[in-house]
């Protein structure tokens, strides 16, 4: 399905991925409010859109998760939007490895950014965002660490019981000192300027030593900026304990995977979460992804909360370089949230459609 907007002097090509479960309809929702934005916008800008039936849905029929040439038919996109990967019939290391990260592999979309954001009118679990401001930023590594894909299954000949299963997580001195790099610009530019790296350095001593090394050496880059290096379990308890003291966060590919989802719940809900999944150099479309799952349990019910695909559209506008159309965005969900206007998982009983109403409604502040 393509729609073509005409008469914009700036059309970006986004490829629409909605996949599965709830993330056919907040891929819908975001769609809606950024073709609203952009009729906004004077004629300066517009999307031309072009869906692909990918998912599991695609497996069953095809036995495949996405088509033969789908990375040769998407790398010419300005941009990917992404839904959700995911459903019962299809297990799950098939459907992820088969779609979502063979596009950001692929694509060496090493940069995967989750803000953390506390919405006005979203009751946080966390007490003290009652009364403190809080707002920090995951930086995870998206192309190698524990996510790599290396190792096997191998000896089951021996009966059962005793097969082996080998996962490598490959660490490269290249791949983190570009990911690190990466945050402490993004920290330059924030107003606490502060980079916290995250490991489990002492447990383990080859690729997370790396890690640190490879911090301590590009910090030296950045005098400017405050750092700290923590352990993945000390962090855990600091998101919780003292969420004040963060800014920027970086971590590899699955210790800032299970942080930012820590993160989001502390916020308030997975639903409410953001991510861009980046080619910082630009020779690959980038992908933009709210942080939840495809949730088969609320899919096609219209319950699924927009508020998360709706700020990844703010974090593709960015890249694009519409920094005050990602603002205008970003206020729009301020105001929703902020008036109450919430779906069911953050406490409210707003329908996905009655949140895309408000949010278009509220661009125009």
């Amino acid at each position: 399905m393509t729609s073509q907007p005409t008469g914009s002097p700036h059309t970006f090509r986004i490829a629409a991925i909605p996949a599965d479960g709830v993330g056919k309809e907040v891929v819908v929702a975001g769609r809606a409010v950024l073709d609203a934005l952009a009729q906004r916008s004077e004629g300066r800008f517009a999307f031309s859109w072009t869906e692909f039936p990918w998912g599991c849905g695609h497996y069953e029929r095809t036995g495949r998760m996405m088509d033969d040439d789908g990375l040769e038919t998407l790398k010419d996109f300005d941009a990917l939007y992404f839904g959700a990967v995911g459903w019962p019939t299809v297990p799950d290391h098939i459907s992820l490895w088969g779609l979502r990260l063979k596009i950001c592999q692929n694509f060496d979309q090493w940069a995967n950014v989750r803000p953390v954001h506390f919405h006005p009118g979203v009751v946080s679990p966390l007490r003290k965002a009652d009364t403190t401001e809080l707002d920090w930023v995951v930086v995870r590594e998206n192309s190698e660490g524990e996510y790599a894909g290396f190792g096997g299954r191998n000896l089951s000949g021996r009966g059962p019981g005793n097969e082996v299963a080998l996962q490598t997580a490959l660490f490269t001195e290249a791949g983190c000192e570009r990911i690190i790099r990466f945050a402490f610009e993004l920290a330059s530019t924030r107003a606490r300027r502060k980079v916290s790296s995250v490991t489990k350095s002492n447990a383990q001593q080859y690729g997370m030593v790396l890690w640190d090394e490879t911090f301590e050496r590009v910090a030296q880059d950045y005098p400017d900026v405050e750092t700290e290096s923590v352990l993945v379990d000390a962090m855990s308890a600091k998101f919780v304990l003292h969420p004040e003291d963060l800014s920027v966060v970086v971590a590899s590919n699955l210790n800032a995977d299970i942080l930012s989802d820590l993160g989001s719940a502390l916020a308030g809900s997975l639903g409410l979460a953001a991510s861009a999944n980046l080619n910082p150099e630009r020779r690959f479309p980038s992908m933009f992804e709210p942080v939840h799952g495809s949730a088969p349990d609320i899919a096609g019910r219209g319950l699924a909360n927009p508020i998360g695909a709706v700020g990844s559209a703010a974090l593709m506008l960015e890249h694009f370089g519409l920094p005050d159309e990602a603002a205008r965005l970003q206020k729009s969900i301020e105001a929703t949230t902020g008036a109450g206007i919430l779906t069911r998982d953050v406490g409210g009983d707003a329908s996905t459609d009655r949140v895309v109403e408000a949010l278009i409604d509220n661009l125009a502040l």
